[in-house]
């Protein structure tokens, strides 16, 4: 803390400050920068602005409780390093006082089982997550009493944190809660007490709908890594009747993106699973979640060989939707597009842009038009209830926002239910077969370059965007273009190759859809492939 009374805090802080960014998962950003000062400012001003609003659009009142939870990276509730970071729950812990609110612990849970407690009680809730983001990264996600923040709330936060900014920075250093390393003075204050009531809830939800034992006679590998709902999923599982073996618990955090399932992550996977087949015997299914426990990751195992097959968001979701009943339908451009080519066609709802408010928004619409089941997913697995389910007599309440469980299970039962592997059951699907990765630390701006130089403005963007193709792939030519979210180019075969910036870190994803999964894994592969992939060569298309 500095001496000089005379100092405002921005004046005294021996760091140059960055913007925490707000992207489609809440604020994230590297942990470097990620001050409890600045972590104080964005949240307490969100906390502000959903005060602002009536009950009825997700607002809060002082003296509410306000729930928070946190996944197991160390940086949620712990500080290290020099300077010193971490503490984001200490910083958030602050802000809901500062706001007038009463913080409830809800502890480390996943994040849609603190979004479901929260909304059950009308109160809202804040998940600090990295997801499944680098290690050295991590942030925050904050809901209002009724959902999710939604595009609409995004510019009225930002007005309400650049004043909240303002304020805090022309405020005295001298008696200031922060120091001039932008760390609160109690900076490692122990958290309030934990309280189990979300998980709790989060439970029966599921054993309440999917009563009794559907899952007796599956035999099922858990993949626990760090995943913060990695314990629960073991306890559910077998409630609902399964035999659990668990394996890969990892004290270390490791970054499972759902969406990005490399081919280094699936030889580790088929390791693990041969190794406990080697114990244990023959698994039906090997399942596990991303970091905070809200998209899932789900395998089949072949019973002959025992070789592994990776279930992709957009397919599983098909799966869990038709189990489901969904009579509505909501996904993102980017999912496989075997679901205009399947049974939930009919079903369908014009497809959004990527990123949940916007599946959101489209499952709103759909529910306000009389839709009685209504579902939406991603293509990395997050699966959404839009509306509240009921079957046999019991209700499966709406969650509209991303979850792992919900889909694990869906898909297990509608297995069981139908005699069936989950291989003879994914066959069943449309032959259309899809493919994420993505280049990490590729500079955003470059992003924004490439979506420019191929958008809808240039009328050559499809010629120029085929004569940057790796040979090596023999793509056809481009026969239309669809500009929804990022660059999405349609093949004279029907191959799909779709670029875009992500929408929190910087990072350049390609999605590929083909008639065989080694076709989408090879489009994939040239578009990362280093130095000279597709998407080395948009960008020196555009740089040069």
């Amino acid at each position: 803390m500095t001496s000089n009374p005379e100092l405002s805090l921005r004046e005294s802080l021996v760091y140059e400050p960055q913007v925490l960014r707000f992207g489609t998962s809440g604020r994230r950003g590297e942990l470097i920068h990620l001050t409890q000062l600045e972590i104080y400012i964005n949240a307490l001003a969100e906390l502000r602005y959903l005060q602002t609003l009536p009950a009825a659009e997700g607002g809060i009142q002082p003296g509410d409780s306000f729930y928070y939870a946190y996944d197991l990276r160390p940086s949620s509730t712990a500080l290290s390093g020099d300077p010193a970071r971490g503490g984001l729950c200490q910083a958030i812990v602050q802000a809901i006082r500062d706001a007038g609110m009463q913080p409830v612990n809800l502890g480390a849970i996943p994040t849609p089982a603190l979004t479901y407690f929260a909304l059950q009680q009308g109160k809202g809730s804040i998940m600090v997550t990295g997801s499944h983001i680098p290690f050295d990264r991590n942030g925050y996600k904050l809901n209002t009493s009724r959902g999710e923040l939604l595009k609409v709330h995004e510019g009225p936060i930002g007005k309400a944190v650049e004043a909240v900014r303002a304020s805090l920075y022309s405020s005295p250093a001298a008696g200031s809660i922060f120091n001039s390393t932008g760390m609160l003075v109690d900076a490692a204050a122990p958290l309030p007490a934990e309280t189990a009531d979300g998980i709790e809830a989060y439970h029966d939800r599921y054993v309440s709908f999917f009563a009794g034992t559907p899952l007796a006679g599956l035999r099922l590998l858990v993949y626990q890594h760090s995943a913060v709902g990695r314990d629960f999923l073991v306890k559910l599982l077998s409630d609902l009747g399964a035999e659990v073996v668990t394996a890969g618990r990892s004290e270390t955090f490791v970054p499972i993106d759902t969406e990005n399932i490399e081919a280094p992550l699936l030889a580790s996977l088929q390791e693990m699973t041969n190794d406990a087949t080697a114990k244990h015997g023959h698994f039906d299914a090997v399942v596990s979640t991303d970091g905070d426990s809200d998209r899932p990751l789900v395998l089949g195992v072949d019973p002959a060989s025992g070789k592994l097959r990776f279930f992709g968001g957009d397919l599983l979701g098909m799966v869990v939707a038709a189990y489901l009943g969904a009579d509505a339908v909501v996904v993102p451009i980017s999912c496989n597009d075997a679901i205009d080519r399947g049974s939930l066609r009919s079903a369908l709802r014009p497809k959004t842009k990527i990123g949940s408010p916007f599946v959101i928004d489209g499952m709103e619409l759909a529910a306000a038009g009389g839709a009685n089941c209504v579902c939406g997913w991603e293509a990395n697995g997050g699966f959404l209830l839009g509306s509240d389910l009921v079957r046999d007599g019991r209700t499966l309440r709406k969650l509209a926002t991303r979850d792992a469980i919900l889909p694990i299970v869906s898909v297990l039962c509608a297995a069981r239910a139908a005699g069936s592997s989950l291989l003879e059951l994914f066959d069943q699907l449309p032959k259309r077969f899809s493919r994420a990765a993505l280049l990490k630390q590729f500079p955003r701006p470059v992003s924004i370059k490439i979506m420019e130089r191929f958008g809808p403005s240039n009328p050559g963007a499809p010629q120029e965007l085929q004569g940057c193709f790796p040979q090596e792939l023999s793509l056809p030519p481009v026969v239309s273009m669809d500009y929804t979210d990022g660059v999405r180019a349609t093949l004279e075969n029907g191959e799909v190759v779709h670029i875009r910036p992500s929408g929190n870190a910087d990072e350049l994803r390609i999605y590929a859809v083909a008639d065989s999964q080694t076709r989408a894994d090879a489009i994939c592969n040239a578009g990362v492939a280093e130095p000279n992939g597709l998407l080395r060569r948009l960008e020196a298309f555009v740089t040069q």
